[in-house]
């Protein structure tokens, strides 16, 4: 038994997973970073009488939330008016919103951002989060500055750069470069160059990380050992002292992979098929690679694609080679059942953000037929808060309104959704399984002041989930064995200092973007 040996112990284990068990009076081992063994408190805690011990005061464990498909950037969105009139559709929602607001941000906004949105995921017991970032006056090195504010909360993120083509051809020729960039240092940090394609149907049971990781994120070329933010690093603003360089390395810890990139592109109706082609090409050179991309989020993308190409938006991107096992396609609100189908046999995965959806107006993406159809349906926020409990409620509620049937989507299916489709995402990119509390698993867990009023077992546990419980029931947040939030208090972001310099950071790009707007 090493020193970093931690029982937690009184605890309601609600496992997911295969097992998909709720334990009363619970405990988890945590070692290395790992689940070491799961079972009854009184049983682990005579065998292994050493262990650090945590009492959780029989509140609920659980793994720690994954979010498949979010904007940090959309933090400065909150409180934002737009001059005018207010947008009567999407296409103006983005050129208005969106577009105007990501031409804003400076380094020291696609920090700031994403620091908020990350003590926010915290909070909310989101532990691992696949980021879609857009900051087209600072594209170069902007995945870095992500990355370090990733590294210095602790938490998992899948990060790439959203490639367009509505800022011309250097535009899109900086955000290729970017992606490419950010992906051969992740790879080089990890010594994994995927032969194949994980494709997370079958979960491999381990990545290979060969090699010693560096101390750095940024290992390609000469880049510069400082995070550029035009201003404080991360630890100045709000990061607890003297973190180790490396996340989750204590003692004879092994290496835990806490980042991995995608490759980014907007949306069929921002691209012109010569950028498709260059990013196609360069995702190829690389090997393995996936794109994420959003995809018929509403009418105005299938109008465009089949006035412009004479194909529907996601036919255009299969045919164009950008789906395969590896690639994210988030909303799909306005396919037919021929994209349905192609979507399937291109094993891309398919992320489902509803209160976005909703809040601009775009359509419901018609999970039970996906679902019906064994597509693997994940659950994602889109920026709009990293509360995923709300997001899994919303889910439940949107598809009975919407089909005007009660049956439509049972809470099963949203948990399903949220904790093994989400997991079996993450599998292509973190070595030990997430999502779920089982021997090998991560040791990313949170633990939830939620005390059921009526009988909780494995099979009413999601609506439990969906009927009670909410972010703000969380109260400690743990990845790869390190404590990220204790009884609500934030250990290794400080809150205070984040929300400050936020204000600040976010008038100035308020201001920016008002002058944009007109």
């Amino acid at each position: 038994m090493t020193t970093d040996t931690l029982l937690i112990h009184n605890a309601t284990l609600c496992t997911f997973g295969d097992a998909n068990q709720v334990i009363d009076g619970g405990a988890a081992l945590v070692e290395n970073g790992q689940i070491a063994a799961l079972g009854r408190s009184d049983e682990l805690l005579h065998a292994y009488p050493e262990a650090r011990r945590e009492d959780a005061g029989g509140k609920l464990l659980m793994p720690g939330n994954i979010c498949s498909h979010t904007h940090f950037y959309g933090a400065f969105a909150r409180g934002l008016y737009i001059p005018g009139p207010a947008p009567k559709d999407f296409p103006e929602i983005l050129r208005r919103l969106w577009w105007t607001l990501d031409m804003a941000l400076d380094d020291d906004g696609v920090l700031t951002s994403a620091l908020v949105c990350l003590v926010d995921a915290i909070r909310n017991g989101t532990t691992t989060l696949f980021d879609h970032h857009a900051s087209p006056q600072h594209i170069d090195g902007s995945l870095d500055i992500i990355a370090g504010a990733v590294e210095a909360a602790g938490l998992r993120a899948v990060l790439c750069y959203e490639v367009t083509d509505r800022n011309g051809p250097e535009g899109a020729a900086a955000g290729i470069a970017e992606n490419v960039r950010f992906i051969k240092a992740q790879r080089a940090r990890s010594g994994d160059r995927p032969e194949q394609i994980r494709t997370g149907r079958d979960r491999p049971e381990q990545i290979r990380t060969g090699g010693d990781r560096p101390e750095q994120i940024r290992t390609g070329g000469d880049r510069p050992e400082q995070i550029r933010t035009g201003g404080d690093r991360p630890e100045q603003i709000g990061t607890r002292g003297n973190r180790p360089e490396q996340i989750g390395t204590r003692g004879n810890r092994p290496e835990q992979v806490m980042l991995s990139a995608l490759f980014g592109l907007h949306a069929s109706l921002s691209l012109s098929d010569e950028t498709l082609a260059r990013c196609v090409a360069e995702a190829e050179a690389l090997g393995g690679v996936g794109f994420h991309v959003h995809a018929a989020e509403g009418p105005a993308d299938q109008e465009d694609s089949l006035a412009k190409y004479g194909l529907r938006t996601v036919d255009r991107l299969r045919e164009r080679g950008v789906l395969n096992p590896r690639s994210i396609v988030a909303h799909v609100t306005a396919i037919d059942g021929w994209e349905m189908a192609g979507l399937r046999k291109s094993g891309a995965w398919v992320t489902h953000q509803p209160r976005s959806n909703m809040n601009n107006a775009v359509g419901v993406a018609d999970v039970p037929a996906m679902l019906r159809g064994d597509m693997p349906v994940l659950l994602g926020n889109d920026g709009f808060s990293n509360d995923m409990f709300a997001e899994m409620k919303t889910a439940y509620l949107l598809h009975k309104v919407w089909r005007n049937d009660p049956r439509a989507l049972p809470g099963n299916q949203v948990i399903d959704m949220a904790y093994r489709h989400n997991a079996r995402l993450a599998a292509q990119h973190f070595p030990q399984p997430l999502g779920e509390l089982s021997v090998g698993a991560a040791a990313d867990l949170i633990l939830l002041d939620y005390c059921p009023t009526t009988p909780l077992h494995s099979d009413n546990l999601p609506w439990h989930i969906l009927f009670g419980v909410s972010g703000s029931h969380v109260t400690h947040t743990m990845v790869a064995g390190r404590w990220l939030m204790k009884n609500r208090e934030l250990l290794t972001l400080d809150e205070a200092a984040i929300t400050a310099h936020s204000r600040r950071v976010a008038q100035a790009t308020w201001e920016r973007f008002w002058a944009m707007s007109g």
